[in-house]
């Protein structure tokens, strides 16, 4: 088995799962490749000591790398790209829902962007999230209620849109 096959075998199964969850990370799909070219690239250069699931380190790399990025440009500001939606027979209603959303996800803090992402598309639990993100359960639970609750701030007046994706 050659050096890297678990790895080419991990993307070529699950790369849009990956690129994906990287673009909810960065607020755009190109951002996302970006993000998730690092992460491959940083768990080759450490392939010497990674263990156990290599799709958890891959994912925990790209988090942390998300994070890193987040830190370094905390003063200046952000230009969010719509995350452009995988063809689907979906509505045109539909689509400028989950564009609405990302946009909102995009103007979260950028802890209780990663928390969200983590606990509700990633689906890890508290305690996987605090994990990932190297923190306490504590924090994870208070940025998602605080992130939950600036999405209903921001969403609150969403009706006209969400009732034109329900017909």
């Amino acid at each position: 088995m050659r050096e890297y096959d678990a790895l080419t075998a991990l993307v070529a199964e699950r790369g849009p799962a990956l690129l994906a969850t990287a673009a909810l990370l960065t607020g755009s799909r190109a951002a996302g490749e970006d993000l998730l070219q690092a992460a491959l690239e940083r768990t080759m250069r450490a392939w010497w000591r990674v263990e156990g699931d290599l799709e958890a380190y891959l994912r925990r790399t790209m988090y942390h790398l998300a994070v890193d990025s987040w830190r370094a440009r905390r003063r200046r500001p952000e230009i969010v790209v719509p995350v452009e939606p995988e063809p689907t027979a979906d509505s045109t209603d539909t689509i400028a829902l989950r564009d609405a959303l990302v946009r909102a996800l995009a103007d979260l803090p950028v802890q209780q962007r990663a928390v969200l992402v983590l606990r509700y598309f990633e689906q890890l639990t508290e305690a996987e999230a605090a994990t990932v993100l190297g923190c306490a359960v504590g924090t994870v639970k208070s940025n998602a209620s605080r992130g939950l609750a600036r999405l209903r701030e921001l969403t609150a007046n969403w009706e006209d849109l969400a009732n034109g994706a329900s017909r």
